[in-house]
């Protein structure tokens, strides 16, 4: 080829065929003119922010039906466009954009590239959105909005970035934001990350469900091109992703500690922490995210194989004509229907029936290895029963503390109305602070969560145990413990709220010769925190 930069040109088209057609939908529409929408620039700037809003939906995998896009459009409408629309003509302006623009009326919509190698033109199939059948609360049956590979490539190519680069780029630009610091801009890029390993995921989803259909439609090269894509996602990201995490919760757990032991943050600091728990939350979806890639393309790998050997394998079939063979057989020799069971076993799957065999009667029987596995295995099961009762005692027995630590700052406020933790730390000695302070791990989670709540209102609490149910994690969870404290136990009933509030005079309260998990002894220095008990007059 004499111009090698034209190698690739009908993928080079397939990015410009993405707006072009989505141009050629657009232009020229009276609809638009209904709703107030009469330049360009404004029609396009809706059709990319209904387009967001479904890529945002397809990635939290929540349905999208018209109801929901046309809420979505009514909002931003009545915040930003300030457009004369009703909720209804909202609806009606999602139902457009999305089934006439984005859809073409259910028509397939083609774009064509010059192919310089075969040196013609070469059809490329454009699709923005599919959808799937969704059933509501009330099981009805509705239409729910995802955006296709080529959706995700509209959206994201204004980022700018090479299609094989985007993984690789944003990882990048994500270290060097967390080497930084910048963690509002970190936030952005593993935002990012996720949502490419997610496109990724749809990929292969995707390629396995045209195999399923005909594994003949599917050709070795897109196969070949796909599984060169999950090599490259899957090479080394989990370990680097790992270490990303790990990087984040020691400085999640020293801004937390810093916040309970020395000072108070400052509201950059606070905006800091929440930015480091958003993206240590985004961390273990992409590791999720990248396990099920690598299990997906093992599937896809299975799945393709075992295909393509059922396709070879049916050469191998041997075909007759039912007329000669059957019908035209039995009309002659009727008597042959008695036997007919013997010809049409094998289309329902049947076992064929199975012969006493003497011979086999006085051969030497050999022990079966099957049954001697199945022993083994009772044994194991029993292991692990036992394994399991003393982690579920020793969890109860963490909890247990955990209540009775919690116990005892409630007995002290209530006594009092309010108390701080210096009031608490002159009074407590002995057995009292190993029941307030078990260990110092226990002490410090109980009174970080204490803080972090402020305010605990617990008719609020009460109101949601009721109406909703909670999985039962087995960690500790302080609204529980409170809730369990409160209703169980006769000198804390009538409490209505808990508040918890740092105090500004510049005090460290100081808790000696406790114990942490490990049995050394510590000692705590914290700020100093005022606790108030609201009751029922």
């Amino acid at each position: 080829m004499q111009y090698e930069f034209l190698k690739h040109f009908p993928k080079r088209m397939k990015n410009v065929g993405l707006y072009a057609v989505l141009v050629q939908n657009s232009l020229q529409k009276a609809t638009w003119k209904k709703y107030e929408f009469q330049k360009m620039d404004e029609q396009f700037n809706m059709i990319f922010a209904v387009l967001l809003y479904i890529m945002e939906q397809s990635l939290k995998e929540e349905r999208c039906t018209m109801d929901d896009i046309g809420a979505y459009i009514d909002t931003i409408n009545m915040q930003y466009f300030r457009k004369n629309m009703n909720y209804e003509e909202c609806r009606t302006l999602g139902d457009f954009i999305v089934n006439v623009i984005l859809s073409n009326e259910g028509k397939v919509m083609y774009f064509e590239g010059f192919n310089f190698e075969q040196k013609a033109y070469q059809e490329i199939n454009i699709s923005y959105v599919a959808n799937r059948v969704v059933y509501s609360q009330q099981d009805v049956k509705r239409t729910s909005y995802y955006l296709t590979d080529d959706g995700y490539n509209l959206l994201l190519s204004t980022l700018e970035i090479e299609n094989n680069m985007k993984l690789t780029i944003h990882e990048m630009i994500f270290q060097m934001h967390l080497e930084k610091q910048n963690y509002d801009k970190a936030v952005d890029e593993i935002k990012n990350v996720f949502n490419l390993l997610r496109i990724q995921l749809q990929k292969i989803q995707e390629a396995m469900e045209k195999i399923r259909r005909n594994a003949l439609n599917y050709s070795v090269k897109d196969y070949q091109k796909i599984l060169n894509e999950n090599l490259e996602t899957i090479s080394e990201t989990k370990q680097k992703f790992q270490d990303y995490r790990e990087l984040v919760k020691n400085r999640t757990r020293e801004l937390e500690e810093s916040n309970i032991n020395v000072r108070r943050l400052t509201k950059k600091e606070e905006e800091k922490l929440n930015h480091l728990r958003e993206i240590e939350q985004y961390l273990n979806r992409t590791i999720d995210e990248h396990q099920k890639i690598l299990n997906s393309h093992f599937d896809l790998k299975s799945l393709y194989t075992k295909e393509l050997e059922a396709l070879s394998q049916m050469s191998l079939i041997q075909r007759f004509p039912l007329r000669t063979e059957l019908y035209d057989k039995i009309l002659t020799q009727p008597k042959a229907l008695e036997y007919l069971e013997y010809f049409l076993r094998p289309l329902f799957c049947q076992d064929i029936e199975k012969g006493y065999n003497l011979n086999r009667a006085f051969q030497l029987q050999k022990p079966i290895r099957g049954k001697v596995e199945e022993d083994t295995e009772e044994t194991m099961d029993f292991d692990v029963g036992e394994w399991e009762r003393e982690q579920e005692f020793a969890r109860r027995e963490k909890l247990k503390r955990y209540e009775q630590s919690i116990a005892y700052l409630l007995r002290k406020v209530v006594s009092q109305g309010e108390i701080s933790l210096e009031e608490i730390a002159g009074q407590v000695q002995g057995q009292e602070l190993e029941t307030l302070i078990p260990n110092v791990e226990i002490f410090k989670e109980i009174m970080v969560e204490l803080i972090r709540n402020k305010e605990i209102d617990i008719p609020t609490l009460q109101k949601e145990q009721r109406e909703y149910i909670q999985e039962q994690s087995g960690e500790f969870q302080l609204n529980l413990v409170l809730l369990h404290l409160i209703q169980n136990c006769r000198e804390f009933l009538g409490i209505l709220r808990i508040e918890t509030y740092r105090l500004e005079d510049g005090k460290v309260v100081v808790f000696s010769d406790v114990l942490d998990e490990k049995g050394d002894k510590k000692t705590i220095r914290c700020s100093n925190v005022l606790i108030r008990v609201t009751k029922e007059e």
